[in-house]
């Protein structure tokens, strides 16, 4: 089996960042502190060599993307693959809401009135449940829908031409960064607490078996 080592960024911070919103597959520009954490995650990397790189097709995550690979010293790859695969969870009706309220919506019938309270008595799976429950329209992604689409992002990078050690670039989203982490961290994570915009993950990824060693890192060596 291919053991890759994972380096997950967090696209740099959005105006739908500032103002709480949720933003999944909607999108809105990078602020320009949301550049300089872009640069700043450059700067972290710039002398780890990436033989691929990945994200989704938002430009949020396009823009953060680009900026590593340009500012990247190592002879990495030069351009990212971009994939639905790797988007963020899809909110569906809830696209666009503060995110208190959401969460709340999605949590008050079942006795929970935030994201952290429904994540802590039970999980972030069970929070994509309840916002798909409480989408009249049903098209937020519950937990089984999620994981269907990023299954075929791990499978994506499984699966391309890489070589034993190599590191993969992947720039990615807040509840993404979570969601992976609650899925293959072992439980020694505060998955309660939203990773920092450009700070970095880090998995190992043995052919089928991932595991996460560092989780919302400012500094490589952290």
């Amino acid at each position: 089996m291919t053991k890759l080592n994972l380096y997950l960024v967090r696209h740099g911070q959005t105006y739908f960042n500032i103002y709480n919103k949720l933003q999944g597959w909607s999108n809105s520009p990078l602020t320009e502190k949301g550049k300089e954490n872009a640069v700043h995650a450059g700067e972290m990397l710039k002398n780890v060599h990436f033989a691929a790189a990945f994200c989704s097709d938002t430009t949020r995550a396009q823009e953060t993307i680009k900026k590593i690979l340009e500012m990247n010293q190592a002879d990495s790859v030069k351009k990212a693959t971009y994939s639905p695969y790797f988007r963020e969870e899809f909110y569906g009706v809830f696209e666009g809401t503060n995110m208190s309220l959401a969460w709340e919506m999605a949590g008050l019938p079942h006795g929970y009135k935030s994201f952290k309270d429904i994540v802590t008595a039970h999980s972030i799976g069970t929070a994509k449940d309840y916002l798909h429950d409480a989408d009249p329209f049903h098209q937020a992604e519950n937990n089984q829908m999620y994981w269907d689409r990023v299954n075929k992002g791990l499978a994506l990078i499984q699966n391309s031409d890489l070589h034993d050690g190599d590191n993969v670039l992947w720039v990615s989203h807040g509840n993404t960064l979570l969601s992976l982490v609650e899925r293959f961290g072992g439980g020694k994570y505060d998955v309660t607490k939203r990773p920092a915009n450009g700070s970095l993950t880090k998995l190992l990824m043995d052919g089928d078996k991932i595991s996460v060693t560092a989780y919302n890192l400012t500094k490589l060596n952290e």
